[in-house]
């Protein structure tokens, strides 16, 4: 991937791939994407994938695999005990990680699963910079608590410093005191902040939790899912990395770990995922866990298949041609809204463009899901999916009432070798067309609220017909087109 400057002086993220095998796309129209939002209730989880034109809800299973990725799929080895493909895939993890111990799961929530149950116990707390939904699921469904101590400028939607994912180590070491070292199961750092805009840790932040653990002898682990974007923005942001590769920047950081965990739905462009561990005793904690939650040792739930896809998928992930397309996307997505004035988190960050829907919609009270309600009006106004990630992606407190999110955003992911840039136009193009329309935009009300996740599957209605009129503006601006 490159940044090339056109002779007209306009600079454009490059592809540094061609495309050999194509996916045909449908585009209903905007009627017929009013019925389908609504049918699916208001959640854009719930619409089917035939629907969507863009489907930017997440970069998780949905990159597109090389053609080495492809081929090696050919040689999996499907034996169930002793196979050669799990032989191939831990000796890779090995290679990158310098771990000497691995245990494969089928995804990255598995993994968080895996390492809940075997280190979380009633009235632990685990730090960490941020959580993720799934994360802090498995933690509280054990009695434990999760303590976000994110910098304060990861909070903040627009600014300019290059590591918004950075811990507070200040804050770090206050909550050692407080609750103390032995209610402290493990530090996790989360490379590559999801829930804040896919922000990114320094390595030297990084290297200050790793002495912080140490100095009170706790186990630090690393959810690797979203490193990929991370190793790039350290290597361009991080002055004392751009003279080192991928892989030495990756080295490091493994070094400061005692476990990483990823989705290679992420991080390898397949379907899968591991523990990685640097000690005998971690791996004998979790080992009998592995077939009783996931399958064999040799497998963890993953297809042969996709473990070697995983193998080669890994390699490309070390390669900074390969990584920097998303970040390089996204970037010229932020920068294309921003200039035409739609707010946006600043400097962009990995995974996807993240609108901000606090100041987007900011006629919509929080309880209403500001949001949610935009990627409904999005998906109506362009047939693009995208997730919200807000209050309606928290889980109620105790008592019932809301637990509002410290920012409301509407993640626009960009799955990694998939989109051309005029569909990246396209989707700009759909979105500032709404940021001129937003006094259409209304909120959203649960009509059936799980309990637990509630934003995978939960369904709400629109309050008002604020749709309709939504439909009625595009027909008129748009006339006939879809």
């Amino acid at each position: 991937m490159a940044n090339v400057k056109f002779h007209s002086g306009k600079q454009l993220p490059l592809e540094m791939h061609k495309v050999r095998i194509v996916q045909k796309l449908f585009l209903p129209p905007v009627e017929e994407r009013r019925r389908l939002m609504n049918e699916a209730g208001n959640n854009t989880f719930l619409l089917q994938n035939r629907d969507v034109f863009m489907d930017m809800l997440t970069d998780s299973g949905v990159n597109a695999m090389s053609d080495l990725q492809q081929s090696a799929m050919l040689r999996a080895d499907d034996a169930y005990a002793g196979s050669e493909t799990y032989n191939r895939m831990v000796a890779k993890v090995r290679e990158i990680f310098g771990m000497t111990y691995f245990l494969p799961v089928h995804q990255g929530r598995a993994a968080e699963n895996i390492l809940a149950t075997a280190y979380v116990k009633p009235g632990d707390v685990v730090p960490m910079n941020f959580h993720f939904t799934t994360t802090k699921a498995h933690i509280t469904r054990l009695g434990g608590s999760v303590e976000e101590l994110i910098v304060k400028e990861g909070l903040e939607p627009v600014n300019d410093c290059p590591f918004k994912g950075n811990f507070d180590i200040p804050r770090l070491e206050a909550l050692i005191a407080k609750v103390g070292p032995e209610h402290i199961p493990f530090v996790r750092i989360e490379a590559g902040t999801n829930l804040v805009g896919g922000q990114p840790l320094s390595l030297q932040n990084m290297r200050d939790v790793a002495a912080v653990c140490r100095k009170h002898g706790l186990r630090l682990i690393l959810d690797a899912s979203l490193l990929q974007d991370n190793l790039y923005f350290i290597k361009a942001r991080e002055a004392e990395c751009r003279n080192m590769s991928i892989r030495e920047i990756t080295a490091e950081i493994a070094s400061l770990m005692d476990i990483i965990y990823f989705s290679a739905r992420k991080l390898g462009f397949a379907r899968g995922g591991g523990i990685s561990m640097r000690h005998r005793e971690d791996e004998l904690r979790m080992k009998e866990l592995i077939p009783l939650y996931e399958g064999f040792l040799t497998y963890g739930g993953m297809s042969v298949r996709e473990m070697e896809a995983i193998v080669v998928g890994l390699d490309e992930s070390m390669d900074e041609d390969i990584i920097s397309q998303g970040p390089q996307f996204i970037e010229y997505m932020a920068k294309e809204l921003h200039r035409r004035g739609v707010p946006v988190i600043l400097p962009a960050g990995g995974l996807g463009c993240h609108v901000n829907a606090t100041e987007f919609l900011s006629h919509i009270p929080q309880e209403q899901y500001p949001a949610g309600a935009l990627a409904a009006a999005l998906y109506i106004a362009g047939g693009v999916r995208g997730m919200e990630r807000g209050t309606l992606s928290e889980q109620r407190n105790e008592d019932g009432s809301e637990r509002f999110a410290e920012l409301e955003l509407l993640r626009l992911a960009m799955p990694r070798r998939v989109y051309t840039l005029s569909q990246v136009e396209y989707a700009i193009d759909r979105v500032e067309w709404l940021w001129k329309n937003r006094a259409l935009v209304g909120g959203l009300r649960f009509v059936e609220e799980p309990k637990v996740l509630r934003f995978f599957f939960g369904r709400l209605e629109p309050i008002g017909d604020w749709q309709d009129r939504l439909v009625a503006k595009f027909r008129e601006d748009f006339g006939d087109s879809l």
